[in-house]
């Protein structure tokens, strides 16, 4: 049969004990030390999930305010829009308010100096007609009747009675 010597015990016991002393020095530190590392792990997977979620969160948010950015941008440029037409607007009828005034101002100042020149012309006209006058008749007339008669028949405001009034004064 199984011839067991005293060896064969004391091996027995040695590695007995040895587990023991094994199992409360090396496997009790490596076990927590294995359960210690899974659990930050776990606790890391789950920070880096809570943190995904929360950049997803956060990337929502910057497309919502993006777009609501892009609505406000459309919102200012259609508004600038609409008021740089109304101020276009606004300058194009002052402009041509303005002109209309100028074109006022030209034509009252062009009848003005057509007045003036059509009156220069008539003085020059009437001076013109006395020297004449003087000339045929070889001698020397009132100058104030004279003009004035010029000046009558210039303005078209002479009639036959008015040279009969002068013809009958002067003989």
């Amino acid at each position: 049969m199984l011839d067991f010597s005293v060896t064969f015990i004391i091996t027995i016991i040695n590695i007995t004990v040895l587990y023991f002393i094994l199992k409360a020095i090396l496997w009790k530190p490596v076990t927590k030390f294995m359960e210690t590392r899974a659990k930050r792990i776990r606790d890391s997977i789950e920070q880096s999930e809570n943190e995904k979620a929360q950049a997803n969160a956060l990337l929502n948010q910057y497309k919502e305010r993006l777009e609501t950015a892009q609505s406000e941008a459309d919102d200012i440029i259609r508004n600038a829009r609409e008021h740089a037409q109304l101020d276009a607007a606004k300058i194009i009828a002052e402009s041509r308010l303005s002109a209309e005034a100028i074109l006022a101002g030209a034509k009252k100042q062009l009848e003005f100096e057509r007045k003036a020149a059509i009156q220069a012309f008539r003085q020059e006209a009437a001076d013109l007609i006395v020297t004449a006058t003087g000339r045929l008749l070889e001698r020397e007339v009132k100058s104030e009747d004279s003009r004035h008669y010029a000046e009558m028949l210039l303005n078209g405001t002479l009639h036959d009675d008015a040279l009969l009034h002068t013809e009958a004064g002067q003989n």
